[in-house]
């Protein structure tokens, strides 16, 4: 009889995790709600669908993200494979169309005869077979109530945000001008230049602006994805050197704007740009009237507007084995921003590493995980050391990267990738 296992949720985790195991000959019960029943952030059917932003962050090996890319290239993710077919100009970084990124990533994965798909609910999860939930921030309260059953301890949660999106056409390019910041060879940012008159009209109705209503649970944010109108709040200055930072986005070598808001481009056709580091939860009507005092904005068109929504996750060092299966139910593993990593990619890479294992399980080996001078065997070991009074989760950062003596970030990721190789060589022997 052929092993299977079974995947609960189609986010990057989750096909990352049927992507690897199918490309070991391993059938895949692949179980996902949407569009059945909607989340009320997605937007489409499609697997791996971007919600906060088509940043997947920046592709240099000096940034932590970076490297963790580049780790994942060598373990053979679909994520880095598709979003390389679906890229748009964005700097340094690795951004994407985000509906042909994630209607790839669905083609693919509904191509092989491996994968038996069920758009359903899933939440059996006594079942003695292999599990892997990876239903993400966004899980079902059905999901959330039988983890919490089986740990006998309730999930964290915070919230989260994405935001807005334009028409390219309604921006006024009398005012706004494409440029990188620091001169990075490119023009692939749209920036809207305010005077220091324009600037604080604009952060006076901001931080007076009105919200929407959360939902009832504890009004907490993530430090990485902070509502614009909170981290405004914080002072008059917190976003001139935050997303609205002004150095090295002149448009002249004599200008001098007071704050710049910069646009990223959300599709190929560069027809959608999105508002970088706009997250918010204002009301959609004081989006509108808000947004539209920013130059060039005036007549902005928005085809989304930023939201808040709740993100959902595990106390990863009480309750997971540093395979990411629970310690009571060594049959189920938890991927994806549900075991307490945060971002698209940290994400995307824990569900490599839950597959790997459970194939290993499956074949009758021990667990084995990446050294923790490899960015993902870092975030791994925050999970399993953090204190569990204390948890939060975590995006990749060279903080929690091992490597003794050594400082240069370049010389860091080097020995990591090589790490990294010993280790799969390893796994292949």
């Amino acid at each position: 009889m052929r092993k299977k296992v079974i995947v609960v949720g189609a986010g990057l985790a989750g096909v990352e995790a049927t992507y690897y195991l199918i490309k070991h000959n391993i059938e895949v019960d692949l179980y996902e709600q949407r569009p059945k029943k909607n989340t009320g952030e997605h937007h489409t059917a499609y697997f791996g669908e971007l919600v906060c932003s088509n940043s997947l962050k920046s592709n240099n090996l000096d940034n932590a993200c970076g490297l963790l890319k580049e780790e994942m290239r060598h373990m053979g993710s679909i994520t880095m494979e598709v979003a390389k077919k679906t890229q748009v100009p964005a700097g340094n970084a690795l951004s994407v169309d985000r509906d042909l990124f994630s209607r790839f990533l669905t083609e693919e994965i509904l191509q092989s005869p491996l994968v038996h798909f069920h758009n359903e609910e899933f939440s059996l999860l006594d079942d003695k077979a292999y599990i892997i939930v990876a239903t993400g921030p966004l899980s079902s309260q059905s999901i959330i109530d039988k983890l919490e059953a089986l740990t006998n301890d309730q999930m964290f949660s915070f919230f989260d945000a994405c935001a807005p999106i334009i028409e390219k056409e309604s921006i006024d390019f009398n005012k706004a001008y494409f440029k990188s910041r620091y001169e990075q060879g490119d023009n692939s940012y749209i920036n809207c230049a305010m005077n220091e008159k324009e600037y604080k009209t604009f952060y006076q109705e901001l931080i007076k602006a009105e919200l929407a209503k959360l939902h009832d649970f504890d009004k907490k944010y993530f430090e990485g994805c902070m509502p614009i109108e909170v981290m405004a709040k914080r002072g008059e200055n917190t976003l001139r050197y935050g997303p609205l930072k002004p150095m090295g986005l002149r448009k002249t070598p004599e200008d001098r704007p007071y704050a710049v808001v910069q646009l990223r481009q959300d599709n190929v056709s560069g027809s959608l740009y999105n508002m970088v580091g706009f997250q918010t939860n204002l009301t959609y009507k004081e989006q509108k009237r808000v947004f539209s005092l920013i130059p060039g904005l005036e007549h902005a068109k928005f085809v989304r507007y930023g939201l808040m929504h709740r993100n959902t996750y595990i106390c990863a060092p009480r309750h997971l084995n540093p395979d990411l299966s629970l310690k009571k139910h060594k049959n189920i593993f938890i991927a994806g921003q549900l075991s307490g990593v945060e971002g698209y990619v940290e994400s995307a890479a824990t569900g490599i590493i839950v597959a790997i294992n459970v194939l290993r399980h499956l074949n009758g080996l021990e667990s084995s995980i990446p050294p923790i001078n490899t960015m993902i065997g870092a975030l791994l070991n925050y999970l399993k050391l953090c204190n569990p009074s204390n948890f939060a989760p975590m995006n990749a950062n060279f903080g929690i990267l091992k490597c003794e003596g050594k400082k240069d970030k370049n010389e860091i990721s080097k020995i990591a990738l090589s790490s990294l190789e010993d280790w799969l060589g390893e796994l292949n022997a």
